[in-house]
């Protein structure tokens, strides 16, 4: 794996790591300020659900981690592609059904991801 791929993939898992703990650990608080299309009385009642969301946020990342360290070139590579196609799921529904902006955050650096692997 090319260290522009490697740098991706980090750059994503870090995304994904501050999504985990804004969602499993600050959602009634910073939470509040970057989803600011939820009112605020709904932060306490999806407290747990947000945290669910997280976790999922948190095995996206672990993955993307997990295929930096493997040494084999081809198990490296094809670990980080599933969970890119991953992230770029989770990035296209969330574009579609909550915010455009969910495009840009998560599919748009998966898309750079598996294009950086894919042209290497």
């Amino acid at each position: 794996m090319n260290l522009i791929s490697q740098i991706i993939i980090g750059f994503i898992a870090i995304i994904h790591i501050y999504i985990l703990w804004l969602e499993m650990f600050a959602w009634t608080t910073r939470g509040k300020k970057v989803f600011k299309t939820i009112p605020e009385d709904q932060f306490e009642k999806t407290k747990t659900m947000a945290a669910n969301q997280g976790l999922y946020n948190g095995f996206l990342a672990a993955g993307l981690l997990w295929s930096l360290y493997i040494n084999d070139a081809n198990w490296n590579k094809n670990v980080a592609v599933f969970f890119l196609i991953c992230v770029l799921v989770a990035g296209l529904y969330g574009a579609s059904t909550v915010s455009k902006r969910i495009f840009y955050v998560q599919a748009l650096p998966a898309i750079l991801g598996l294009l950086s692997l894919l042209l290497q």
